[in-house]
């Protein structure tokens, strides 16, 4: 099946280095064999930091006037109390190391999805994407030697090497995984089954700002879950997509 693959950094500032937002995407445009498209969008961090669209508007709020110097602990110290369920995945982010390599990283869908055989039954799985290169950080001595746009230039020198590899796993839930919080991990004996192989070949010359992905974008037998981020995400990706398109 041909795909369409978009890596990105979390900052969305282009001038930005690649270095200075450990978060990196990988986001998957399916063409289906029955002409339609399908999304699979995924992040270098298992957990989000938000589990309402208020609540990302003011945790993003907090780190859009903080950009430009330190951020304010008082004010850091009262979003934490109002959501207390970001501290789990903030922590993560402070822990949280530049890749060597695009391809190095393991990428999480972070939300529930449901998967629906053809009696009705739902079961909730979380996706994943596992290098096959194997997963290589940086050190943080290290960063300040490569350029700002290294991954890039990493990948496209990978690839005349060669294919990039990912193998797509899927997780299953359990009666206690939480489908409507993203902020909250699932068990760790959770069950994974792996259900496909992604081939990356070559650099596309589909230019990447005409491109919208969208999680919601699912094909038939697979449902979005109650996750009201997911559901938010729908609605601001268009919005980013439309600027993006009358600003070129």
């Amino acid at each position: 099946m041909p795909v369409i693959i978009r890596f990105s950094n979390s900052s969305p500032i282009p001038s930005h280095p690649d270095a200075i937002s450990p978060v990196k995407g990988m986001a998957v445009k399916f063409h289906l064999p029955n002409g339609k498209v399908s999304d699979l969008i995924t992040v270098t961090i298992p957990l989000f930091f938000a589990k309402t669209p208020q609540a990302f508007v003011d945790i993003a709020g907090f780190f859009q006037s903080a950009k430009e110097g330190f951020p304010n602990l008082k004010e850091l110290a009262k979003i934490l109390w109002k959501y207390p369920e970001s501290k789990a995945s903030l922590q993560m982010l402070k822990e949280m190391r530049s890749p060597a390599s695009f391809s190095t990283c393991q990428y999480y869908s972070i939300h529930a999805f449901y998967f629906i055989n053809k009696e009705g039954r739902r079961q909730a799985i979380k996706y994943e994407w596992v290098p096959d290169a194997g997963l290589s950080m940086l050190e943080k001595g290290e960063v300040a030697e490569h350029s700002p746009e290294y991954l890039d230039e990493e990948m496209e020198k990978r690839l005349k090497e060669g294919p990039v590899g990912f193998k797509l796993n899927i997780q299953i839930g359990g009666e206690n995984d939480p489908t409507d919080d993203p902020t909250i991990a699932w068990s760790e004996d959770k069950q994974v089954i792996t259900i496909g192989h992604l081939m990356i070949s070559k650099k596309s010359e589909v230019c990447k700002d005409t491109l919208l992905f969208d999680p919601t974008n699912i094909p038939e037998g697979i449902e979005c879950s109650e996750d009201r981020i997911l559901h938010f995400r729908h609605s601001a990706y268009a919005v980013s997509y439309e600027r993006r398109i009358n600003n070129q």
